[in-house]
This record gives structure tokens, sequence and C-alpha cells, in this order.
């Protein structure tokens, strides 16, 4: 049967009051299928936080382990090329030299070639060499007018190994133009492989250049060892493809995102397993310092590869059990929390829309329905009054009976599904699945911790030693005949070429500053005789300070390190070179090692990667110890220590420190690189549950805020507003205009009272003018429009 076209009004009228988004209805909605969600999450999530035999950071810490390689790669390709550079260009500005006093120069100030040669470029004769044999054959020197003409190449010999060569001019005028070579090996410089690793250096068709750490067939005494051997190189061959094929990808297409720190391309390979141990490796792809900016080393297309083996752990960390029981308690929390909006909140308020539209129609035969508690109870009240105030009888009449329901309102119903949803979130987010008690580090983490830091400090010491002999080199040069004009030259020259000094100058036995490049100089220029501090600052024979590479301060805001080296034919003069500490701190910025400091002998902080007071204690008595014991010489030399602290308050950290070990005028520092992070931050599986269980929890809360607060706001306050205005208008307040505040079931409810308020007015006036009340069974006139409601 058809409804009549009364009917579909009231249908059309009654959707066009409720709103997509407003209402009770959205909110209950989302939050059920939020909380079944996080449900499904929780029940798929939990038992794959610790499926990895090799967990993510043991593949992440390889990964950095070859950006180390690399960027140390890369420095140290850099500092040859511009040495050889700077060199070349001191001789050229100064008278001309014979070929062998060029090469035997070098030889003395530097050892990192491995060969050096000056050939004439007119007619390719071998002018001088020293050291292994340059293969000049393969420079063509037809060419070298060329662009890219003097560019390093790889020169692969015939024994298999490969040289890199670098090219410089040696020009003087009325003289044939010379060709200074310097050849060197891709080894790594100062890279600390510790045990079980080895690194190589690849070009970019993945062909292994040089390797180190996996010893020769011959070396090794047993079968099994030889079948490792084997293996090793095998497996190392196989990285080198996928890595080579990997640094061909854009940077940002190929690294995670949320994992840099390196600017080129770099990552993790995961290889097959051996006699229980899986072989992993990270890559990285030589890149610049800066981004954007290509540096020699870079032009060469050369990628590092670290491979080391890992012992796998075929145990699970994590019990699937646990994610279904925290599912199925958060689904049965869920659903109760949902039932009691649904039947104390929802179900009350529906039916009251429905009362209120009946009798704003005329419908007063039947009493009003009233819910139980609350405020919607409060409102059924008041409609029930306003029922019978229509039907005649008088506002105080039925006064006596108002407020006698329950007063549980919706605010405590929502503060008890609040409750109950926290019952579950609460223990998620602070105590289940706690780490720091059961939390296992990797031991290869804390390897690699020790040996990164070793790798760094190694990297700081050779970075003094390169900036000691970069004042030899100068200090050579400048003779007695050297005018201050032409000594300001050459150190601006060097000063330019290399961003450690932040000042440069040349200082007379006396104290004098002769000529000088940068800013001014922190050295006294107080004469050696009247020294102060024990004689720091000064040593003998003309020496500025005693060591050849010194603090200058004891405090301040920052160290100053300093430099120097003496001048030949000048009666105690010195070039001396004072160097940045922002130099030294950027060395230090490497990922995956947290925080970094490099101390003194005394235990004092100099620089670091992060924030710091120069001249402070370590910030703890345990790295305090560790720094005091790895300084204590076994053997020949201190070693480089790693450790992993656990107590209740600081939960889990991994620390290493590694002292100064080698040769050099940075020896006599007796310098030590600390480094020390919390495993809270590192991807093991105890963690990674840890992680995920706050995250559960979070979300639980997160949702139950979003969709109570959102209830709330919406519905409960507006309804407890109405609530007191629908007993204000039952109470005998005729004057007051009730506005609807959304366009949902309250503000449906609002209009209804309205309605009702205009009919009470117009019953009033009739009964005023004496008319008789109508039958009860007689249906009121049409209702009085209501004024436009308030959004």
């Amino acid at each position: 049967m058809a409804a009549s076209p009364a009917k579909r009004r009231h249908k059309v009228r009654r959707r066009a009051d409720m709103s997509l988004l407003g209402g009770i209805r959205p909110p209950i909605a989302i939050l059920s299928a939020l909380l079944l969600s996080l449900a499904g999450i929780t029940a798929l999530g939990f038992g794959r936080a610790g499926e990895d035999s090799v967990p993510k950071a043991v593949m992440t810490s390889q990964q950095h382990f070859a950006e180390d390689g690399a960027v140390a790669m890369r420095a140290s390709i850099d500092e040859s090329a511009a040495d050889l550079a700077r060199t070349a260009g001191l001789f050229n500005a100064g008278d001309p030299a014979q070929p062998d006093a060029v090469v035997d120069k070098i030889g003395s100030v530097y050892q990192k070639w491995v060969g050096t040669a000056v050939v004439e470029i007119s007619s390719g004769k071998m002018l001088a060499a020293r050291g292994e044999n340059v293969p000049v054959a393969a420079i063509d020197t037809a060419k070298l007018s060329e662009k890219d003409g003097l560019s390093p190449r790889m020169v692969r010999l015939a024994n298999g190994e490969t040289r890199l060569l670098s090219l410089e001019l040696l020009s003087w005028e009325g003289q044939p133009q010379q060709l200074l070579i310097a050849s060197s090996s891709l080894r790594f410089p100062g890279i600390s492989l510790g045990k079980f690793r080895s690194i190589a250096v690849i070009d970019s068709t993945g062909r292994i250049l040089s390797s180190d750490g996996i010893p020769e067939s011959e070396q090794v005494l047993t079968e099994d060892q030889r079948t490792g051997v084997e293996r090793s190189k095998k497996q190392l061959k196989a990285f080198a493809k996928v890595a080579a094929k990997r640094a061909e990808e854009h940077p940002l297409k190929a690294n995670v995102p949320g994992e840099g720190g390196y600017m080129g391309v770099s990552g993790s390979l995961r290889g097959d397993t051996f006699q229980g141990d899986r072989a992993v490796a990270g890559y990285a792809a030589l890149t610049g310092p800066e981004p954007g900016k290509g540096t020699v080393a870079t032009s060469l297309g050369l990628t590092v590869v670290a491979m080391v083996d890992v012992a796998e752990d075929p145990t699970r960390v994590t019990d699937p059990l646990f994610g279904l029981l925290a599912a199925g308690a958060l689904l049965l929390i869920g659903a109760l929390a949902v039932g009691v909006l649904l039947g104390t909140v929802q179900r009350p308020l529906l039916r009251l829309f429905l009362e209120s539209r009946r009798l704003t129609r005329g419908d007063l035969t039947r009493p009003v329905r009233v819910p139980r508690h609350g405020e919607a109870a409060r409102i059924g009240e008041s409609l029930e009054r306003l029922r019978r105030q229509l039907l005649g009888e008088h506002a105080d009449s039925d006064a006596a009976g108002a407020g006698r329901r329950g007063r549980i309102g919706a605010r405590a119903l929502l503060v008890v599904c609040g409750i109950l949803l926290l019952v579950w979130s609460g223990p998620m987010l602070l105590l289940v699945n706690r780490a720091d008690a059961t939390a296992v580090v990797p031991e290869q983490i804390t390897n690699d911790q020790r040996e990164r830091t070793d790798t760094l400090s190694d990297r700081v010491r050779r970075s003094l030693n390169e900036g000691h002999t970069d004042l030899v080199s100068v200090a050579g040069l400048l003779g007695e005949r050297t005018s201050p004009e032409d000594m300001t030259k050459v150190l601006d020259r060097t000063r330019n070429e290399h961003a450690r000094y932040r000042s440069l100058y040349v200082r007379a036995a006396d104290g004098t500053i002769l000529a000088r490049s940068g800013e001014s100089p922190r050295l006294s220029d107080e004469p050696k005789d009247d020294a102060k501090d024990g004689g720091k600052d000064a040593g003998k024979d003309g020496r500025p300070f005693a060591d050849d590479i010194t603090v200058l301060n004891d405090s301040g805001t920052e160290p100053v390190i300093a430099s120097y080296a003496e001048l030949s034919g000048r009666d105690g003069s010195t070039v001396v070179g004072e160097f940045r500490i922002d130099f030294i701190n950027s060395l230090l910025k490497r990922p995956g090692l947290g925080e970094i400091r490099v101390i003194d002998a005394e235990r004092r902080v100099l620089g670091g990667n992060s924030g710091y007071l120069a001249f402070e204690d370590l910030p703890s008595a345990r790295l305090d110890e560790l720094a005091a014991g790895t300084g204590q010489k076994t053997g020949i030399s201190a070693r480089a220590g790693a450790v992993v602290y656990r107590d209740g308050g600081g939960g889990v950290q991994v620390a290493a420190a590694a002292p100064f070990v080698g040769g050099g005028a940075a020896k006599s520092l007796n310098w030590m690189v600390v480094s020390w992070q919390p495993a809270a931050g590192l991807a093991i599986p105890e963690y990674n549950l840890q992680n995920r269980t706050v995250l559960a929890g979070l979300l639980g809360i997160t949702a139950a805020a979003a969709c109570l607060g959102w209830l709330h706001i919406i519905v409960v306050r507006p309804l407890r507003e109405v609530a007191k205005q629908a007993e204000s208008l039952a109470g005998g307040d005729r004057r007051t205009v009730l506005y609807p505040r959304h366009h949902d079931e309250v503000g449906a409810i609002a209009r209804s009272l309205e309605l009702l308020r205009q009919q009470v007015l117009e019953q009033r006036k009739r009964d005023g003018a004496g008319a008789t009340t109508a039958p009860a069974n007689v249906p009121a006139q049409a209702p009085v429009q209501a004024p436009a409601g308030r959004n």
C-alpha cells in the first residue's frame, strides 16, 4: 500500500534534518570501525616483530659500516689529489727544481703514494721515479691538453691489482713542461674490520678492484677453512654485482625514506648461509660531502661493499598467540563500550526524537516513553509534562513529579566507556612487553659499535696528521729569501684548499708574526723563554710549543688546537696552523653511532657530534670508567673496547671507546673517541615488539579520545543544554526561544520543543479569550513554523 503524501513529506523532512556527518550515529560507527581495525592490526602485526633471523638493526649497521668506508675512501682520494695539486703549485711558484728533488721532496713529506714519477711531456722521457714502477705507458701525453685530460684514472696492472694515477703539471718559464704522476692503491685507510669481516671497493661494472679481510687459500690450514675462504670470495663477488647495479639508481629512489644521513646510494644485502652463519653486507657509492657537489673521487664511479657473517637466531621473539589474545580482549572491551553507547545514549536519544516528533504532529493520546537515566530522562519527563499541559493541565500541577529519574548523565557514560577502553590501551602503552629487562643486543651490534668508533678515531687522527703534513710541506717551500708577501700568498692558497684551518701564520722565534692568513692567532706572542703553564706553550730551539700538535688552552668556549713546522734557515721561525674545531666535529657526524665525543688524555671533552661544553667531563661515570679502561695498554698499544650497560633507570645502552693508535704527529695527544647510544633506538626484535605494543596503545587511546570527544562536543553538551531548556519550558518558561545548534537528533528535539512552546502559547491565548478546550482525541492545529536554527 502506497504511503500517503503527508507521510512522504514527513520522511523527506526527517531526512533533511539529519546531517551527513552530524548526529550520534557517525562517532559510534567510526569508533566501532577503528576498534575493529586496531584489533586486526594487533592480531596480524605482533607476530611479525621478531620473524627475521637477522635483526634489521644488524642489516642497518652493515649499511652504516659501508658508508664509513665510502667516506674514508672518498676523503683519502680527494686529499691525495689536493695534496699533489698543492705541491705542484708550490713548486711551480718557485724556482725550477730538478725532477729528482721533486720526487724526493714528495716522498719525504707524504707516504701515501706507492710510486711517483716525473715525465717530460714532449718527449715522453722518464726524468725521475721513486717507489713502485708507475705505469706511464697507460697515459697518452698527447691528450693531456683536452678536457679532463689531467683527471685521475684507474689502471689495472698485469698482476690483477688496480692503481689510481693522479696527474699534475710542472711548468717553469723557459723549461719543457713536465708531468708529475703519483700512483696509489685503492686500499682503505684506517678501517677497523675486526674479525670475520671483509671489505672491497668495486667499479661501476661490479668488478672488485681491491679487497681486504679475506685471507688467501694458502694462508689457511684446514680444508674447512679453505672451503670457507672460497665461499666468502664467491659471496663477495655476488654482493659486488648486486651493489654495482643498485648504485646506478638515484639516491632519492634507492634510499629508504626516513633513513637518511648518507647523501649517496647505500643499503644492505642478505646472502646465503654457511654452517649456521648468514652472510650480510652493506654497500655505499662514493658521494660528495655536499648534495649535488662532485669531487675527484666521485667521478671514478666507485662503490664500497662490506661483508660479514652473522650467526642466525632461529628462535622467535614473539608468539602470535599474544597478538590474538590482545585482539580478542580489545574486541570484548570494545563491544562492551559500544554496547553501552548504543543502549544508554543512542537508543534513548533516537526514541526521544521520535516522541518529540509525535507530539508536534498533535498525537497527544499516548504518554511519552520516558528513558531511565540522564538527560534523556529529563527531556522525556519534560515532554510528558508538556503533553499534559497541551491536554489542559497547568504547569504547576505536575511539577512535584519532575526530576525523579536517575541522574547518571551521558557525560558519565562517556567517562565509563573511556575507562573501559583505557583498561586495554593503558597496559599496552605502559606495562606490556617492556624490553629493557629482556632485550638481547646482538653481538654484531656491539662489535660494529666498537669497530666503527675505532675507524672514526683513526680518521680524526689521520686528519690531524694530514694537517701537520701540510704545514711541513709549506715550511719546506718557505726559504730564508721568501718575502712576507710571498709567504702570505702560500698561506692563503693552503688555507683555501683545506677547510681544516682557522688560521695560518709564520711566527718568528721571538713571537713576531711575519705573515698571516685567516683569523687572528690564538698563540701568545710572548717569547719562548717567558712561556707559562710549565712550558706548555713553548718548546726548545724556537719551537712555539713542546709537541707537534697540542691544545693551547685549558678552558674557554672551545679548544684551540694548533700544530707547527719549522722553517729551515729562519733561525727558529715556524709556520703554525690552528685547526677549526668545527672541522673536527664534522668528522664525527656519522649515523648509527649515537652520541660521539673526542676526549683528551684527562678525559675532558674537546669535540662532539652534538651539543656539548668544551673541557667538560663525560656525561656519566660508567662512560668515564670505559674510557679509563680502554686507555690502558694491552700489549703494544691500547685497543678499542665496547660494552652493553643495563640498569633500571637508563635502560640498555651500547657504548664504545677507541684511543688514538698509530703514528704521526697526533700520536702524542693520547686522545680518544667515545660513542654511546640507547638500545631502544635500534631495530632489534624486543624493541620492535615494544614499539608496536606502545603504538597499539596510542592508537587505542587516540581512537577513544577522538570519538568520545566528538560525541561530547556534538551530542552530549548540546543535549545537556536542551535538557535544561526542556525542564524550564515544562516548568512554565514560555519566553525563552529554543534554537538548535546542529542539524542532528538533538537539534531536531530542540526544534520540536520550540514548536511545542508555540503551541502552548497559542493555547494560553485561546484560554485567555474564553475558548473551550478541545477534546483530547481531536488533533491539534497545524504546527507553527519554528524560527530558523543556528549552527
